[in-house]
């Protein structure tokens, strides 16, 4: 499986990615070991996510989620947790 994720960072920010494992990419992100943007701004918080049957769909689907407004990543995570 492949995921499409998006985190929030401690002030607040947001990072989106893709992982084939996403446990261990969180992990990884707030081991201060992840994407240079988290390194800094940990721990990240895990808020949205898709999983996909090919690496190909999931960074598609990465690509157009970071050109989201962040009024449209919040809306995203809102739907998610309801």
């Amino acid at each position: 499986m492949h995921y499409t994720y998006l985190v929030e960072c401690r002030d607040h920010t947001f990072y989106i990615g893709y992982t084939n494992d996403l446990e261990k990419r969180i992990k990884t992100h707030n081991a201060g070991k992840g994407a240079k943007y988290t390194r800094g701004r940990i721990p990240v918080t895990l808020r949205y996510y898709e999983e996909y049957e090919t690496k190909t769909e999931a960074m598609r689907r990465e690509y157009e989620l970071k050109k989201l407004t962040r009024e449209g990543k919040e809306k995203l995570i809102k739907e998610f947790h309801k």
